[in-house]
């Protein structure tokens, strides 16, 4: 059984955009892509942890604002010769509102958690 908060307005996100999110179970970057789907990830790049929200968006990617890593949004993977992951998390907009699955914040590891 899934277990949603809701933690924005879809609109409160910028189109290619992104926000760092502080919720009771720690700090999760939220990313809005041009066509309003949403994506929520750990903020840190598996390079040298760069603020992923502070990054710029392109199609269903992140670019980190410090060492131009590629990070898809949909899997968390880097992109290119690049190699490393950040943990993904189940979002989505219902009613105009961005929800985030409880279930999946509460099971992260707390290392790194707060951004």
């Amino acid at each position: 059984m899934t277990d949603w908060i809701d933690i924005a307005a879809l609109d409160d996100v910028p189109a290619r955009g992104a926000r760092m999110v502080k919720t009771a179970l720690g700090c999760v970057a939220v990313f809005r892509t041009a066509d309003d789907q949403v994506f929520a990830l750990d903020n840190a790049c598996p390079h040298k942890a760069g603020p992923l929200a502070e990054g710029i968006v392109h199609g269903t990617s992140v670019t980190c604002p410090l060492h131009n890593w590629v990070i898809s949004l949909e899997t968390g993977e880097a992109q290119g010769a690049d190699e490393g992951r950040v943990a993904t998390y189940p979002a989505r907009v219902d009613g105009g509102r961005i929800l985030l699955d409880r279930t999946f914040l509460q099971a992260r590891p707390t290392s790194g958690a707060a951004a």
